[in-house]
C-alpha cells in the first residue's frame, strides 16, 4: 500500500521530500563544519621544510578548563644550542617572526618578515638576484614584489617594529609550497635586531633518523630546559606545525565548534516540527481514506506502519539526495566563514564518514518523529470518530501534549528568569537561544488552542473592516482551526527564530560598541601599518599643536582570578600621563596617574574584596604571570569588565613588544579636521603611520563581535529559510486540498473573486497569528537579554529588520496561499465539487 500510495500522492509525499532533503542537508552542513572544528588541521605552509618544530606552549590550565594563550610565547634565547646538541638533529634554525608592511602603491598580501635562515625551512628559493648580506638589505617572495612592480636592486620601504626604512630589494623568492601570506626576508643579524625573542626552533631531522624517537629525544630537551627557565615549551609534528604559523587555528577552534553543534541541533528539532506538519497536512487531506479503511477494519497500529513507510521511503530519497547535495554545500559555507575571519584559511576543511552518519541519523530520528507526530491523530481515533470527523477535524489536546507544552513553557520561563537575574553582559546569550526554542516549542504544541483563540478575538475587527468576505474568511478559520495550525506553526517558527537571533546580535554589538566607547575619550588615533610604534612616537605627538594630551596604547588579553571565565578578561594599556583625558576612567578609589610600573586598575565590581594598594597575580597574553598593585578601582559595566594597565608593561607580553597604537585628545578649541591635519604634518617623518578617528578605534574593537554576528545572521538565514520553505509546503498543501470546497461555493453563487478575497484575508489571518506568536516566542528571549546586556527592556537594532521579517512572513502566506488557490480555482466549479480533497 505504501509502494501503491507514492505514485499517487505525489504532491503532498513531494513536500515531505524537500522537507528531509533540506533537512539533511543542513544538518550534513553543520556536520561538516563540527567536524571540520573537531579535527582543526592547519597544514604546514611556512614551516613545511621543517620535520618538528618547538614552539612556546600555548596551553594554560584554567582549573577544569584550558585556556589558549593569545600571544605568543618567547623561547628561551638559550634553548636553541641545546637542540643542535639531541643526536638526529642535522639543522635548528631559530624563527624570529613579526609583522612587516611594505609601503608604497599596489594591493600586496599581508606579509610576516623572518631572518634569511628561516627561508631554508620552507624551502625559499632564489629566483633572481642574491640573499641580502647588509643591514640595509632585503628579500622578497615572488607575490609581494610583483604587487608593488619591484625588481632586485630597486629601493623598497619597509615598515616593521616601530620603524620604517629604505632597504635595497636584493633578491626574490619563491615557493612550491602555497603560502598565504607574503614574506620579507632580512639578514639575521638585522631580524635579531629588530626582533629579540625567538619564537619558534625549526628542526630538520638527519637522514635515517626516526621521527618519533627524535621528537621523544627532543621533548626531554625542551623539558628540562623549559622548567628550569618557567617557560613552558613542547615539539609539535605534522598538522600540529600549521598552528604554530596560524595561532588563530587554536584560539577560534572551539568557537566553529559551538556554532555548528548548536545549529546542526536547533536545524535537527526545527525539521521535526517542520515534518511533523508536512505529514500532518497530508493526513488531514487523506481523513476520508483513513476514515474508510478505519470502518473497514484497519487498525491504528496498521495505518501508523503505513505512515511510516511512505515517510521512510520518502526519506530514503531524500537522504541520497542530500548525501550528494551536503558536502558542497558545507564546503561553500565554510569558505564563507574563512571569508569572514571567523576560522583561519590555514584550515583544512574536513567531511568524513561521520557527518553523513549524523545526517542519516538526524533523518531517522526526523522522519521517524515527525512521521509519528504528524500521524498520531489520523490514526488513533475510532471508526465511527474517524467518519464523523472526515469533514471537519476540531479536537487536538490531549494529555501527554498539554503536558508536554507545559513542561517546554516552564523551561522558558525558567531560562529567561535566570537570564534576567544571575547574567550579565554577553554571557546572557548562553542562556538566550535555548529560551526561544522553548517557548517555540510551547506555543507550537498549543498551536491549534492559540490558533482558535486568536481567530476568536480577531474576528470582530477583520468582519467591521473587510465585510462579507472577512467573515467568510474567519468563519473558515475558526472551523479549521486545527489545520490552520500546522500553517501558523512554521510561521511562527520562522519569525521567532529570525526575530530573536537577529535582535540578540544586534543588541550584543551595541552594547559591546557601547561599553568600549563609554571609556574611550580620545578624538583620534594613530596607528601603523606594520601593527607597531617606536615608543618615541609618542612624545612627538604629544608636542604637536592642537593636541591636549597622547598616550601610548596597547591591547591583549589576561587573566586574573575571580573575573571572566576560561577565555580571559579584555586587557587594555594605557600610558598614565594622557589616561585622564584619553579614557573616561573615574576612579572611585585611588589615582590613574598612579598607573605606572608594575600596577593595575580593576573595575570595583570585580575587586573582590581587594582595594588601593592590595597585589593582585595577573596572567598576561603570553603566559607570563606577573604579581600588580592596585593602583585604582574605577566603576565598570558588569558584564564587560576591562583591566586597564600600564601601556609599557602590557607591550612587553604581546608579539610585537612594542605600543600598537597612541591615543590623541585635542585641545579645546581644536576641530577634528584641524586635528588631523596637524598630527599628518607630525606624522609625515614617519612613514607607515596614518590617523584614524576614534570611530574606527571602536569599530575594531568589537571585529570579533560583528563577525560572530555575521556568521550567525548566516546560519540562522539557513535555518530561516528552511521554514519559510516548510511555510509554502504547508500553505501549498492545505490550499490546494480545498477544491472541492471553493467548487461548493461557487455553485452557491461566490465569484473567482470573492473566493480569491476570503483566502487573502485567510492568509492574512495566518500570518498575524504566526508573526503575535513568533513574536511572543522572541520576547522571552530578548527582554530579559537586553536588561542582562544593555540594561533596556528592549532590544535594540533598526525597526527594519522587524520590519522585513514581518513583510517577509506576510508576502510568503499571500504567495503561497493565493496561487494554489488560483490553480484550483480553474476548474469548473461542478467538477470541483466532485473532486477529492
Amino acid at each position: 500500500m505504501a509502494i501503491r500510495t507514492l505514485r499517487h500522492r505525489t504532491a503532498a509525499l513531494s513536500a515531505t521530500f524537500l522537507a528531509l532533503f533540506l533537512g539533511t542537508v543542513i544538518v550534513m552542513t553543520c556536520g561538516g563544519l563540527l567536524e571540520t572544528g573537531i579535527r582543526n588541521n592547519a597544514p604546514a605552509q611556512r614551516l613545511a621544510g621543517a620535520d618538528l618544530v618547538v614552539t612556546g606552549d600555548r596551553d594554560l590550565p584554567r582549573g577544569d578548563e584550558t585556556a589558549v594563550l593569545p600571544e605568543r610565547p618567547a623561547l628561551d634565547g638559550s634553548l636553541t644550542a641545546a637542540v643542535r646538541n639531541v643526536p638526529g638533529v642535522a639543522r635548528a634554525v631559530p624563527e624570529r617572526v613579526f609583522e612587516a608592511a611594505v609601503l608604497g602603491a599596489g594591493d600586496a598580501p599581508d606579509a610576516q618578515a623572518h631572518g634569511w635562515s628561516s627561508a631554508a625551512v620552507t624551502p625559499y628559493e632564489l629566483t633572481g638576484g642574491r640573499a641580502p648580506e647588509g643591514p640595509r638589505d632585503v628579500v622578497l617572495d615572488e607575490a609581494t614584489a610583483r604587487a608593488y612592480g619591484v625588481r632586485p636592486g630597486d629601493k623598497v620601504r619597509v615598515a616593521a617594529q616601530g620603524s620604517a626604512e629604505a632597504y635595497r630589494l636584493t633578491g626574490v623568492v619563491r615557493t612550491a609550497h602555497a603560502v598565504d601570506r607574503g614574506a620579507v626576508f632580512f639578514t639575521d643579524d638585522r631580524a635579531r635586531a629588530l626582533s629579540p625573542a625567538v619564537a619558534d626552533i625549526a628542526v630538520t631531522a638527519a637522514p635515517g633518523t626516526d621521527h618519533g624517537e627524535l621528537k621523544d629525544r627532543l621533548g626531554e630537551v625542551v623539558a628540562d630546559r623549559t622548567a628550569k627557565a618557567q617557560t613552558p615549551a613542547k615539539v609539535v609534528s605534522g598538522d600540529d606545525r600549521g598552528a604554530v604559523e596560524y595561532p588563530e587555528v587554536l584560539t577560534r577552534k572551539e568557537d566553529l565548534i559551538a556554532l555548528a553543534g548548536a545549529f546542526g541541533g536547533m536545524a535537527t528539532l526545527v525539521a521535526v516540527f517542520v515534518v511533523s506538519g508536512t505529514v500532518a497536512l497530508s493526513v488531514e487531506r487523506r481523513r476520508r481514506e483513513f476514515a474508510l479503511l478505519r470502518t473497514i477494519g484497519g487498525t491504528p497500529r496498521q495505518l501508523r506502519r503505513l505512515l511510516l513507510a511512505e515517510t521512510l521511503m520518502v526519506a530514503l530519497v531524500a537522504g541520497a539526495a542530500g548525501w550528494f547535495a551536503g558536502p558542497p554545500a558545507g564546503e561553500r559555507l565554510f569558505e564563507e566563514f574563512t571569508g569572514s575571519g571567523m576560522v583561519s584559511e590555514a584550515v583544512a576543511y574536513e567531511q568524513g564518514w561521520i557527518p553523513a552518519v549524523a545526517a542519516g541519523g538526524a533523518l531517522l530520528l526526523t522522519s521517524l518523529l515527525g512521521g509519528f507526530l504528524g500521524g498520531r491523530r489520523g490514526v488513533r481515533v475510532t471508526a465511527v470518530e474517524a467518519m464523523a470527523e472526515s469533514a471537519v477535524r476540531t479536537r487536538w489536546a490531549t494529555p501527554a501534549r498539554i503536558v508536554a507544552a507545559l513542561l517546554f513553557l516552564a523551561g522558558a520561563v525558567a531560562l529567561a528568569i535566570l537570564t534576567w537575574v544571575l547574567f550579565d553582559g554577553p554571557i546572557a546569550a548562553s542562556t538566550a537561544g535555548p529560551t526561544v526554542l522553548c517557548a517555540a516549542i510551547a506555543l507550537a504544541l498549543l498551536g491549534p488552542g492559540l490558533t482558535k483563540l486568536c481567530t476568536v478575538l480577531i474576528s470582530g475587527p477583520v468582519k467591521a473592516v473587510t465585510g462579507a468576505g472577512g467573515e467568510l474568511a474567519v468563519l473558515t478559520a475558526r472551523a479549521r482551526a486545527v489545520r490552520m495550525a500546522g500553517v501558523v506553526t512554521p510561521v511562527m517558527l520562522a519569525v521567532a527564530m529570525a526575530t530573536a537571533n537577529l535582535y540578540l546580535q544586534t543588541t550584543q554589538t551595541d552594547a559591546s560598541r557601547e561599553a568600549y566607547a563609554v571609556n574611550l575619550r580620545a578624538d583620534a588615533v594613530v596607528d601603523s601599518a606594520s601593527g607597531t610604534l617606536a615608543p618615541a612616537l609618542t612624545a612627538d605627538v604629544r608636542a604637536t599643536e592642537g593636541v591636549a594630551a597622547a598616550g601610548a596604547y596597547v591591547t591583549s588579553t589576561g587573566w586574573i582570578d575571580g573575573m571572566g571565565d576560561e577565555d580571559g578578561v579584555p586587557l587594555q594599556g594605557i600610558d598614565a600621563r594622557g589616561a585622564a583625558r584619553t579614557t573616561a576612567l573615574d576612579p572611585v578609589e585611588g589615582d590613574v596617574a598612579d598607573l605606572t610600573g608594575r600596577t593595575i586598575a580593576l573595575p570595583a565590581g570585580a575587586a573582590d574584596g581587594r582595594g588601593v594598594g592590595d597585589t593582585v597575580e595577573v596572567r598576561f597574553g603570553d603566559g607570563a604571570a606577573a604579581e600588580l598593585r592596585i593602583a585604582a578601582l574605577f566603576e565598570g559595566r558588569a558584564g564587560y569588565d576591562t583591566v586597564f594597565v600600564p601601556a609599557d608593561l602590557l607591550a612587553a607580553h604581546t608579539d610585537g613588544a612594542l605600543p600598537q597604537q597612541i591615543l590623541v585628545r585635542a585641545a579645546d578649541g581644536t576641530s577634528a579636521a584641524a586635528l588631523t591635519a596637524n598630527l599628518e604634518k607630525t606624522l609625515a617623518d614617519h612613514p607607515g603611520t596614518t590617523v584614524v578617528d576614534r570611530d574606527e578605534l571602536i569599530e575594531a574593537n568589537i571585529k570579533d563581535t560583528k563577525t560572530q554576528a555575521w556568521v550567525n545572521y548566516l546560519m540562522v538565514g539557513m535555518i530561516v529559510a528552511y521554514t519559510a520553505i516548510s511555510v509554502v509546503n504547508n500553505l501549498v498543501l492545505s490550499v490546494s486540498g480545498r477544491r472541492r470546497e471553493f467548487g461548493l461555493q461557487r455553485l452557491a453563487g461566490a465569484t473567482r473573486r470573492q473566493v480569491l478575497r476570503m483566502l487573502t484575508i485567510e492568509a492574512l489571518i495566518v500570518a498575524g497569528i504566526g508573526v503575535a506568536l513568533g513574536t511572543a516566542a522572541a520576547a522571552t528571549a530578548l527582554v530579559p537579554f537586553s536588561h542582562a546586556a544593555a540594561d533596556s527592556l528592549l532590544p535594540t537594532g533598526p525597526l527594519s529588520v522587524y520590519a522585513a521579517i514581518v513583510s517577509g512572513a506576510v508576502a510568503l502566506a499571500l504567495t503561497a496561499t493565493l496561487v494554489p488557490g488560483w490553480a484550483a480555482l480553474r476548474a469548473r466549479p461542478a467538477e470541483a465539487a466532485l473532486a477529492e480533497e
